[in-house]
């Protein structure tokens, strides 16, 4: 029998992904939406100079030598990358939506198979 073909050189290489550092950040997500809600996170007032603010001071405490956050016993890397990531779904969506009210200039972001793109 022939080898068998799979044509997925130019797809998203999901396996690249640490899986131990998306598996510390997920359990940051889960304890916030158990202390708050699920998806809490989207509805927070003011979210983004907040979660910047959150970010900056777990990674302040983690310079400065403190491992885990002593509310949660997380990793303080773990709660800044979930703080990146309402940051950056955050700017993903606001950018769709204004993406697509302004199509008419010409400029356009896109996010398709775990990619970004951008013709601005």
């Amino acid at each position: 029998m022939a080898e068998g073909k799979k044509l997925d050189a130019d797809k998203p290489r999901w396996d690249l992904l640490p899986w131990k550092a998306t598996a510390a950040i997920v359990d940051v997500m889960t304890y916030g939406a158990k202390k708050y809600a699920p998806d809490n996170w989207k509805v927070v007032p003011d979210a983004r100079r907040r979660y910047f603010a959150a970010l900056q001071r777990h990674l302040v405490a983690w310079w400065h030598g403190e491992r885990l956050d002593p509310e949660s016993g997380l990793h303080h890397l773990a709660h800044a990358g979930c703080c990146l990531v309402f940051l950056l779904t955050t700017d993903i969506e606001e950018n769709e939506q204004c993406d697509s009210k302004t199509s008419e200039t010409g400029s356009s972001s896109t996010v398709s198979s775990g990619t970004v793109s951008s013709t601005r």
